[in-house]
């Protein structure tokens, strides 16, 4: 947007008698609380679509009762406020964040326009777990009516449910029929006499794949033939398997269509799966078993295939490296947050394809009973392996399966330790992978001395570390007392008369923390340097670029 468009907008912003829903102007002329920031971005985003616009304002650096131009200094430097998407994303619902935050100059000063987005038609948006929205010009909890209301838009139509105009039973496919009915019955064995009985359209009417004989997209996507893909063009019903090797290059590739139903086991068929051994604690024979449970495949593929957003047009992806599966589908994920599944293992409320997911369920491909993806964090918890990551940003769903121990020891153990709840190992495995934590599970893990250390460089406590086989890691994380760095300096200085300042960083970089990186282990050295001068134990009797350090000798 050019600065001509930006200036017409804020004028017509100004112009506006007072504030509105979707409009608001702060000052926040030396800053702005990022939890309050946060707040405003749910409710704007909220009452945007309640009142059917596609964007909201909200605006720094203007007067909220004139709307004179003051200025902000609100984040001054561009690379804060770019930072500012992924913070906020961090903490709202499906990680939808500002479709653009623009800086405007003028002569009366700075001005910072953040463009929020609508909330997606069915899903409130939530900062940090709670709903807000507008009472006029005033920021409150958005109301249990508005909340139902956008999440009623989503059961107005559902894509999967259409029928399909022209498509007829020839335009399914007899093998994923016959596989279906197996399923079927399979899934309802109390049903598996009468199944035999019927005839295809009594059948997949039972089975909820066709409405009355027609035929449905839910259809052409689980049973069509390959050539019947057409029917719901623009839509596509394929899934990418792509094979790399360790240095992320292509080796091989396969793309399957209709049906789904048999393109699950074509793709299944594709993945190595190969042998993973290590050693078990007390004996010299090797522990032998696959990369991947079975299961976690098929039900990372099968949610893929349930949950697509099809109206974006885009292809189902498997990625398969070395030591990892990669499976990504378009659209948000409706649950919001993974670990709110994993810990209520309970069937959703909304689907984005109620009658594809209730299909697949019928022909045993999905759980709609909830506990899928809590099981294939089970499966990762029994073979030591890492839990899986999801990565729900950049309005798809990205899941990846580690197919090997991260750290054997700690993994192999951690796993066995029966009083370590689920939770409490998803929380560990974020600070294995130096992920963040959030305040509540931060001041869990401490009140049970599972971690140490300082935000965001936490390591694992000398509990759980004694239990893991991580004594070394932990000596290596945990710093020494700063008495002991102040005394080393000291003694090394009288020992060799003088020491240069890289002569200092050699003798303590290896001494401190494995946490801290170049720039913290710099500043620490500089600060016990600064502390010793402070207290005339030593002295600088070189320059302050050339620094040499020698002793501070005492007056008679």
């Amino acid at each position: 947007m050019t600065n001509s468009e930006l200036k017409d907008i804020l004028l017509s912003l100004r112009n506006l008698t007072a504030e509105n829903e979707i409009v608001e102007f702060k000052e926040a002329k030396n800053g702005y609380d990022f939890t309050k920031l946060g707040k405003y971005f749910s409710a704007l985003s909220n009452e945007a679509n309640l009142k059917g616009k596609t964007y909201a304002w909200l605006v720094f650096g203007v007067e909220n009762k004139k709307h004179d131009i003051v200025g902000t200094q609100y984040r001054p430097q561009r690379k804060d406020l770019d930072k500012l998407k992924s913070e906020i994303g961090d903490k709202t619902t499906n990680r939808i964040t500002f479709i653009e935050i623009y800086e405007l100059k003028v002569p009366e000063g700075r001005v910072v326009m953040f463009q929020i987005p609508a909330a997606p038609k069915g899903f409130p948006i939530a900062f940090d777990g709670h709903y807000y929205g507008r009472d006029n010009e005033a920021l409150s909890p958005l109301n249990l009516e508005e909340i139902e209301r956008i999440r009623a838009q989503a059961t107005t139509e559902d894509w999967s449910a259409a029928i399909v105009s022209g498509a007829t039973l020839d335009d399914l496919d007899e093998e994923a029929i016959a596989l279906a009915r197996k399923n079927f019955k399979n899934k309802f064995p109390e049903k598996a006499t009468d199944v035999d009985t019927w005839d295809e359209i009594t059948f997949l009417n039972k089975a909820k794949i066709t409405i009355k004989g027609k035929i449905t997209r839910t259809a052409i996507i689980l049973l069509g033939r390959e050539e019947s893909e057409h029917f719901i063009n623009p839509a596509e019903a394929k899934v990418r398997w792509l094979l790399k090797d360790a240095l992320g290059n292509d080796k091989d590739y396969a793309i399957f269509g209709c049906p789904m139903i048999l393109a699950v086991d074509k793709v299944y068929a594709k993945i190595r799966n190969l042998k993973y051994r290590y050693i078990k604690e007390g004996t010299l024979f090797p522990d032998e078993i696959n990369q991947y449970e079975p299961y976690s495949i098929r039900e990372a593929l099968n949610n893929c295939i349930a949950h697509q957003d099809y109206t974006k047009h885009g292809r189902i992806n498997v990625v398969e490296m070395d030591d990892q599966l990669i499976f990504t589908n378009l659209g948000s994920f409706i649950p919001g947050s993974v670990e709110k599944v994993v810990k209520e293992d309970a069937p959703e409320e909304h689907y984005r394809n109620r009658f594809l997911a209730a299909a697949m369920f019928n022909l045993k491909m999905v759980d709609t009973a909830g506990g899928g993806i809590k099981k294939i964090f089970n499966y990762q918890r029994e073979r030591f392996f890492p839990m899986p990551d999801y990565d729900l940003s950049d309005g798809k769903v990205k899941v990846t399966i580690s197919g090997k121990i991260l750290d054997i020891e700690y993994a192999r153990l951690l796993a066995q330790h029966r009083d370590l709840t689920l939770d409490e190992i998803i929380m560990l495995d974020k600070v294995q992978k130096k992920k963040p934590l959030s305040e509540f599970e931060e001041k869990h893990l401490r009140d049970k001395k599972l971690i140490e250390g300082r935000k965001p460089n936490y390591f694992i406590g000398i509990k759980v570390a004694a239990k893991t086989g991580q004594k070394a890691a932990y000596s290596k994380n945990k710093a020494f007392d700063k008495t002991y760095y102040l005394d080393l300096i000291e003694k090394a200085i009288k020992e060799h008369k003088s020491l240069e300042r890289s002569d200092i960083d050699e003798l303590l970089w290896k001494k401190l923390p494995d946490w801290m990186d170049e720039i913290q282990k710099k500043n620490k050295v500089k600060n016990l340097l600064f502390e010793l001068k402070q207290s005339n134990r030593i002295k600088n009797v070189g320059t302050f670029k050339n620094s040499i350090w020698v002793q501070n000798q005492k007056e008679n």
